[in-house]
């Protein structure tokens, strides 16, 4: 049985990025958010963090201050001797939406539980915390010719799938593409769009990919995200296979897009559908339906990033990864979780996601 809860603290954390972060939705210079922990009655510290997205969850650093110290907290002593499950769900039902919120204080929960195990989060999941994982890198919106010294960079430091950011207009992307491949001529490549097309140019733009044997692994989200039939309409029209972002957000809209067959794949964010049961349950419909997933992330603190790897290693439909996040992140102090060499992923053997308590208040 867990202990019982005994304590939750957050605070807001800052950081600048080594280099822009853009998107054709946003961009992000600094990355803003929080760090929490869970401290159980037997002194067990569990981790978790979140990051301000207004584009994606509508959530602040205030907000999600607010959320914890507010119903979710109350939520923990209402539940607090209710055990992993009980809590779990007490924090789901402590308020509506909030999801980034919500996730910070799971991955909390699950690390302090996994602590307890004496094992790493994703052997108490259920998988192998001795899996290697093999990410992407991202290359952001921008210009072609940054944009392709990017992808030169990138490959110089070990990867070789790079995730483009496009989305602005089809013909620039189209030539932002063509400046990349020109200059990374041995990555496969996945596109991610962030909704900026409609469903003529996502077509037309895809198409003519194709027909310039460009190697292409997946685009994501080519459409709005609410809109399923448009994506239904993309996913039929294109041989590359399509992936599901800010459509999916919960087991309920996964199980509509594997019903309405709008996409090919479905990218699983903790901070999208509020922590690790709501994600293991998304992966769980996919995986009946023969569908693989990614497990990706937003730019979030890398306590984020190792629970989203400890959740990929955890799930066998869990084919795909994209968690560079924390590497476009200029913070040599919060450490743990994780050893990245290369593009490989080796996630930290010790128990929970392996992150160190806070020293008296001091910067992690």
């Amino acid at each position: 049985m867990l202990p019982a809860v005994a304590d939750l603290r957050a605070r807001p954390y800052s950081a600048p990025l080594a280099r822009p972060f853009i998107t054709a939705r946003r961009r992000v210079d600094t990355m803003l958010g929080v760090l929490v922990e869970i401290e159980l009655a037997d002194g067990t510290v569990g981790h978790g963090s979140a990051g301000q997205s207004f584009g994606v969850t509508g959530e602040s650093v205030d907000s999600v201050l607010a959320v914890l110290n507010g119903p979710v907290k109350q939520a923990l002593a209402d539940r607090s001797g209710a055990g992993r499950r009980g809590i779990a769900a007490g924090i789901a039902d402590s308020c509506v939406g909030n999801f980034a919120a919500k996730a910070a204080v799971d991955v909390a929960l699950h690390d302090a539980w996994a602590r307890t195990l004496g094992v790493p989060l994703a052997e108490a999941l259920g998988g192998d915390a001795a899996t290697v994982l093999r990410t992407d890198m991202t290359v952001s919106l921008d210009t072609p010719q940054r944009m392709a010294d990017a992808a030169v960079e990138a490959v110089g430091d070990g990867f070789d799938v790079l995730k483009i950011k496009l989305g602005n207009d089809w013909r620039a992307d189209l030539d932002r593409l063509r400046a990349v491949r020109e200059a990374a001529q041995d990555v496969r490549f996945r596109l991610d769009a962030n909704q900026g097309w409609d469903v003529k140019s996502a077509i037309r733009v895809i198409r003519a990919i194709e027909d310039a044997g460009i190697p292409l692994e997946l685009v994501e989200q080519p459409v709005a995200g609410r809109d399923l039939a448009g994506m239904a309409a993309v996913t039929a029209a294109v041989d590359v296979p399509i992936m599901a972002d800010e459509s999916v957000s919960s087991p309920h809209s996964a199980l509509e897009i594997v019903q309405r067959r709008a996409a090919d794949l479905l990218n699983i964010k903790l901070a999208k559908c509020g922590g690790i049961g709501e994600a293991l349950a998304i992966a769980d419909i996919a995986h009946a339906a023969g569908i693989e997933c990614m497990v990706g992330a937003m730019m979030e603190p890398r306590i984020s990033i190792a629970a989203a790897a400890h959740l990929a290693a955890a799930h066998p439909a869990v084919t795909l990864v994209d968690l560079d996040s924390a590497e476009w992140i200029d913070d040599p102090d919060l450490t743990g979780g994780y050893r990245l060499r290369g593009s490989e992923m080796h996630l930290h053997p010790g128990p929970g996601i392996g992150f160190a308590p806070w020293v008296k208040g001091e910067k992690v």
